[in-house]
C-alpha cells in the first residue's frame, strides 16, 4: 500500500522504515538529502544532512521528502543540492529554480486557492463564523508561535460588504519569547472578501508595543514565520507568505514611519508617539494577484 506525504511523491513501501534509502542509490549519491519546506515542514536547519526543525519524525538522515507547492527549500548550509521547489519526479529530479519572492507569492496564492475551494477566504477562516465586533481581537488571545516569536491578531473597522478595507491583521514579533518585549511590524489590510489591499505602519499609541526604531525592527521581519494549526494553518501560512513577499516594501514603510514621526509636530505637552491625531504613519496599497503575475507565478 502506498502512502503519500505533502507534495504528491509516494514513498515506496520499504522506504517508510527508518533509515531506509528511497528512489535508489544513484539518486542518493547525487544528493545526500532532499528536504522540502512543504505545508508541514520548516526550512532546513543546516545541521547534519537536512535534519528538520519541525515534523514529528525523521525517517533517517538520508530520507528524501517531496517538494510541495509551499516549499521554500533547503538553505544549503548542509550541502544539499535542493534550492527550491517545482516537483520531484522520477528518481528525485529537481525542478526549475524559483526565487524567494516567487515562492512567497506561490504560497500565498496556494493558501487562497485551497480556502476558495470550500467557499472560504482568509477573513472568513479567521472569524470562524463570529459576527465581527469593531476593535475586538480575532482569534481571542491572539496567535503566537513560540518557535519564531511571531504573533498576530485581526480586528475589524468596517464590516460593511462594500468597505474598501474590512479590517486588518496586526503582525508582531516577540524576539525573546512570549513574556519578552513585543514589536509591531506591519498592518495587513483586507477587504470584506479577504483580499489583500494595504500594508501600513502605525504610531506607537495605536498598538502599545515596546517601541523600537527602524534599525531594530527591520531585521525582525524575516523572523515572522507562523506554523500553528489554529485558528487556521492556511491563514498562518498566508500571512507568513505576505510578509515574506513584501519584506522589502515593509522595511521601507518602517523607515517612512520613523521619518513621519521625526517630522510630526504634536500639540504642546503631548509626545509625538502618544498624539492621537497621528495614527497611520505610512501605507502602501497592494495587489497580490498583480504582484504574483509580475513575478511570473
Amino acid at each position: 500500500m502506498r502512502r503519500r506525504v505533502p507534495g504528491s511523491i509516494a514513498l515506496r513501501g520499504s522506504a517508510l522504515r527508518r533509515g531506509q534509502p528511497m528512489f535508489g542509490s544513484s539518486s542518493l549519491r547525487r544528493c545526500r538529502a532532499l528536504l522540502s519546506r512543504s505545508t508541514l515542514f520548516r526550512r532546513c536547519s543546516g545541521s547534519r544532512c537536512c535534519t528538520m526543525r519541525s515534523g514529528s519524525a525523521l525517517l533517517g538522515s538520508r530520507t528524501v521528502f517531496s517538494c510541495g507547492p509551499l516549499c521554500r527549500g533547503c538553505t544549503g548550509a548542509c550541502g544539499c543540492a535542493l534550492r527550491c521547489c517545482g516537483a520531484l519526479r522520477g528518481h528525485g529530479a529537481i525542478g526549475p529554480a524559483m526565487s524567494d519572492l516567487q515562492r512567497a507569492a506561490q504560497e500565498a496564492l496556494f493558501c487562497q486557492t485551497i480556502l476558495a475551494k470550500s467557499g472560504d477566504n482568509v477573513l472568513l477562516e479567521t472569524l470562524r463564523g463570529a459576527a465581527p465586533v469593531t476593535w475586538a481581537h480575532y482569534p481571542p488571545g491572539d496567535v503566537f508561535d513560540p518557535d519564531s516569536g511571531a504573533q498576530w491578531y485581526y480586528h475589524c473597522h468596517d464590516a460593511s460588504p462594500h468597505a474598501a478595507e474590512h479590517g486588518h491583521f496586526h503582525c508582531f514579533i516577540r524576539p525573546q519569547g512570549k513574556t519578552g518585549p513585543i514589536h509591531h511590524l506591519v498592518g495587513v489590510g483586507v477587504d470584506a472578501y479577504g483580499r489583500l489591499v494595504r500594508l501600513f505602519t502605525v504610531n506607537h499609541w495605536v498598538v502599545g508595543d515596546d517601541w523600537a526604531d527602524a534599525a531594530t525592527t527591520t531585521p525582525l521581519l524575516e523572523r515572522f514565520d507562523v506554523h500553528m494549526a489554529r485558528p487556521s494553518y492556511l491563514v498562518n501560512r498566508w500571512l507568513t507568505a505576505v510578509l515574506s513577499l513584501y519584506q522589502a516594501e515593509i522595511a521601507q514603510l518602517i523607515a517612512q514611519r520613523d521619518a513621519c514621526l521625526d517630522r510630526h509636530q504634536p500639540p504642546e505637552g503631548i509626545a509625538t508617539r502618544e498624539d492621537r491625531s497621528l495614527e497611520v504613519t505610512s501605507e502602501l496599497m497592494v495587489d497580490l494577484a498583480a504582484r504574483a503575475k509580475a513575478l511570473g507565478v
